[in-house]
């Protein structure tokens, strides 16, 4: 049975009770919780929480004892402390496994339970951690969705029957909803916490692009510390979408696109951001190699050679004043505003990991784009649109070999680690991006080093079937 992973800071005893109170909320008839943790880390107070939530019942002693604690309710409520179990069956004889049918059941020391613990139980791991707690939930993706939306509550006031409807995700951890109610619209996003984004990142350099007269959702509510954000709804005029059906407004939204790039670079970023060195970049590449290669021949191989010749060339070429970089800045990413006017023109999504990079990192996302495929005359006048040099035009192939080597690496993770196997069908567009850059006559030494399988039909598959 599929299921998913939810960790949640738990700073102060009120955040444990307030996570009992969210799971009586959304826990169902016949769903059971395990619980976790040694003894002190906090399996009674959540126990106590939830049920008080739940029924209003104040006297709730410990089961350590009793063993077991009913509680009656639409459904019941068992709540079962197994620390003196011998042997999973004393489990059936103290009618544990009907309870499971028919109430709601919370087993604090479910390892007494042998087999008998239900596959689809959500499994809640509480430990300590600081001057507070770590609950690690694994669970049914459906009550994990029910607990998020229930914890999203406090962004969401005013919106009491809104319209929910769930929008397409990416290749993060992060989701969202479109909420309609009347003519008012907004998104939800959840961005759970310790999930690789950080929502404080979002707003920090939303709030910095909104300054410079950009297109960022505007953040109507915020619970940082869950995760969650209540945004402005810019509409459904994606670029990739409205490119599938009218090809020939190619030009002029990237051409917008390209314009917010300059505006963005005439202006000093906002201080505290990430600037890696050109080793950390060419580093950045070896899941090419830990991911794709293995997986497409069985060895990893040593990507230390192909690495120093990228470190040298990104150094030589790619090594100067550092702007804002968005790093996801392509058409999946970027929304038609024609209503608005200049810059303001494109809607900017999926910022929230910017840091400090070289001027063309963004435009290599923008126009070397591993969903679409731009026109080559499109991609030509872009570039001499942003900087017609030859210094640039290395600097462009540099970053783009930078940027599509990891980009392999990445798509054949989430293929195989991740369960995505539509990332295959993406890779020969990246590789073909990648031999184009290599081509460039300073990139000589990386391509001698490289040494990559190209994406072939059996190559993709030997991924697909490659296991972590």
């Amino acid at each position: 049975m599929t299921q998913h992973r939810l960790l949640l800071p738990l700073a102060s005893d009120s955040d444990t009770t307030r996570l009992g109170e969210d799971l009586a909320h959304v826990l169902r008839r016949g769903e059971t919780v395990l619980l976790t943790g040694g003894i002190g880390a906090g399996k009674t107070h959540l126990s106590r929480a939830l049920i008080h939530a739940r029924t209003g019942e104040v006297d709730i002693p410990s089961p350590t004892f009793t063993l077991v604690q009913t509680y009656a309710g639409d459904p019941d409520i068992w709540h079962a402390d197994l620390y003196r179990l011998s042997h999973p069956d004393d489990a059936i004889e103290l009618g544990l496994h009907d309870a499971m049918e028919d109430a709601i059941t919370l087993i604090e020391w479910p390892d007494r339970l042998g087999d008998l613990a239900p596959a689809n139980a959500l499994r809640i791991t509480l430990e300590v951690e600081g001057n507070g707690r770590l609950a690690t939930l694994n669970g049914p993706p459906d009550l994990l969705a029910r607990l998020r939306l229930q914890q999203a509550q406090g962004v969401l006031g005013g919106w009491e029957g809104a319209i929910d409807t769930p929008l397409a995700g990416d290749a993060s951890a992060r989701s969202y909803r479109r909420l309609a109610l009347g003519d008012r619209r907004a998104v939800l996003m959840d961005s759970p916490p310790r999930s690789g984004d950080d929502p404080a990142d979002f707003v920090a350099i939303g709030n910095h692009l909104a300054a410079l007269g950009l297109s960022p959702p505007r953040v109507h509510a915020a619970d940082i510390p869950r995760g969650f954000l209540l945004l402005e709804d810019l509409g459904d005029d994606l670029f990739a979408r409205l490119l599938a059906h009218t090809p020939s407004a190619e030009a002029e939204l990237y051409t917008a696109a390209t314009d917010v790039l300059q505006h963005l670079h005439a202006s000093p970023a906002p201080s505290g951001l990430a600037d890696l060195s050109a080793q950390e970049w060419a580093h950045a590449i070896t899941p090419a190699f830990e991911w794709y290669r293995h997986c497409a021949t069985g060895n990893a191989g040593n990507p230390a050679a192909t690495v120093a010749a990228l470190a040298t060339a990104l150094d030589s070429h790619a090594n100067g004043p550092r702007v804002l970089i968005l790093r996801d800045y392509h058409a999946e990413n970027l929304l038609w505003l024609p209503e608005r006017k200049g810059v303001a023109r494109v809607g900017l999504l999926d910022f929230q990991l910017g840091q400090m990079g070289q001027p063309g990192y963004d435009l290599v996302s923008l126009l070397q784009d591993a969903r679409r495929d731009v026109a080559p005359e499109t991609e030509q006048a872009m570039i001499a649109r942003f900087d017609p040099s030859a210094a640039f035009a290395a600097a462009y192939a540099v970053l783009g070999a930078q940027r599509n080597l990891r980009i392999l690496g990445i798509f054949a993770r989430l293929a195989v680690a991740a369960g995505k196997p539509a990332y295959l069908h993406l890779i020969p567009r990246v590789w073909g991006h990648l031999q184009r850059n290599l081509a460039h006559p300073v990139l000589a030494d990386v391509a001698t080093t490289l040494d990559l399988p190209a994406p072939t039909p059996d190559v993709l598959d030997r991924i697909a079937r490659c296991r972590p």
